[in-house]
């Protein structure tokens, strides 16, 4: 089934109503959808560079509104949202979520799974959905979503920009890990600047 779904957006992306279609997959990802949409950037950029600022605002914008969906379904579509979790395998941390969010450091916690959901290969539609399970605060969570999916967007989208096949066929071999390895990175670092600013507070 994965497979029928990846080369169907790979036929998309080269339709003449393309955006439209990312657009689509941009929104459904962030909910339910298995597909990502960088399945559809990096070709879509090769063959129209000079829209590749337009194609990363597309992916960007509707992903998020996306994950607001997400969100709402968590929030107020309690059983869709539980199977959706039940599919990823997450049903049995939500509880464990919801008790760490109590604490500050719990909610600091959950800022960094929720930014390296948006930017790395983790289930992104998990963590909406969770976010809205678990009450999460709904603006935090949309300017979060905005920074972790507009990062990760930009840089696939100008890195197939400025490198073409090639960025292709690194993010084929490559790509799953470097986001994650950078991902990672940048949670530390706000973690550490976070414990620094609580040390000296």
């Amino acid at each position: 089934m994965f497979t029928s779904l990846y080369k169907k957006c790979l036929n998309l992306a080269a339709h003449k109503s393309s955006k439209y279609y990312l657009a689509a997959v941009s929104f459904i990802e962030s909910s339910f959808f298995p597909i990502p949409p960088d399945v559809m950037i990096i070709p879509m950029v090769i063959s129209k560079k000079d829209d590749f600022l337009k194609i990363f605002l597309i992916t960007t914008i509707f992903s998020v509104l996306g994950g607001i969906l997400g969100y709402f379904i968590g929030a107020f579509f309690f059983d869709i949202g539980m199977q959706v979790m039940t599919f990823y395998s997450y049903e049995d941390k939500l509880i464990s979520l919801k008790n760490n969010l109590i604490s500050s450091d719990g909610f600091y916690a959950w800022l960094g799974i929720l930014f390296l959901a948006g930017f790395t290969p983790l289930p992104y539609k998990v963590f909406t959905i969770a976010s809205g399970l678990i009450g999460f605060n709904i603006l935090i969570f949309i300017l979060i979503s905005l920074i972790s999916r507009g990062l990760r967007f930009f840089i696939v989208s100008y890195l197939s920009y400025k490198f073409g096949d090639l960025f292709t066929q690194y993010m084929e071999k490559y790509g799953s890990k470097w986001f994650t390895i950078i991902g990672i990175i940048i949670v530390i670092v706000g973690a550490i600047v976070y414990l620094i600013q609580k040390f000296y507070a």
